[in-house]
């Protein structure tokens, strides 16, 4: 059972998206928040596996209150603006959804959060990078990069060019779980959450050049 907190400063919103997603007798609701404080606050007193955040909420939004959690995150907004889902991924949000989702990918975007996946992928991000490039901070060295073998520099340049496990073991002409297994010891001498996340690293400390992406 996926346990699932929704953060939502309208009660029937939040009571919607109860109904789908208890619906489906995998996963249950197990806190509700009407602003970002509260989410924090019962996040850490259930600890569950997904939140569902929204992003404009009083108090505290639903950015701020995503960065300050250590949980799997997925933002729900009626704002499709670029900076916003820019902004909440920076935070660590592992996906973004609007609103009017159809219930099956607001179902389907929950659970592969759970499973650790990121929902908006890495070509997509780096798209919408490079769409907001003028808004971000400008690129800072980092000495985590020094950490990083030769073969670890080169995955993650491929990681922020949106490829796949697939597509980098194609590269780097090694096998699919090798190339997995490079992409985890990657993030986990960054301390980066998924692949999303390993492309913003990238741009933001100029591993891979703005403005570029495809």
């Amino acid at each position: 059972m996926i346990r699932v907190l929704i953060a939502d400063d309208q009660p029937l919103m939040r009571t919607g998206f109860k109904t789908v997603l208890e619906a489906t007798g995998q996963i249950a609701v197990v806190a509700e928040a009407d602003d970002g404080a509260q989410a924090v606050e019962l996040a850490t007193r259930h600890d569950p596996d997904v939140i569902l955040m929204d992003i404009r909420m009083p108090a505290l939004d639903g950015i701020e209150a995503t960065r300050r959690l250590r949980h799997k995150v997925l933002v729900l907004t009626t704002f499709g603006l670029d900076e916003y889902i820019v902004e909440a991924l920076r935070a660590g949000a592992s996906g973004f959804l609007t609103k009017d989702v159809p219930r099956q990918e607001l179902v389907a975007a929950v659970k592969a959060v759970a499973n650790g996946d990121a929902v908006l992928g890495p070509k997509v991000t780096r798209q919408l990078l490079d769409r907001v490039a003028h808004r971000l901070p400008q690129t800072t060295p980092s000495t985590a990069l020094d950490a990083l073998t030769d073969r670890e520099r080169e995955v993650l340049q491929l990681i922020a060019g949106g490829l796949s496990n697939q597509e980098i073991a194609a590269a780097l002409v090694v096998a699919e779980p090798t190339a997995k297994r490079h992409v985890s010891n990657l993030l986990g001498k960054l301390g980066l959450r998924d692949r999303v996340q390993a492309v913003i690293y990238a741009y933001e400390h100029g591993v891979i050049e703005r403005g570029r992406g495809g």
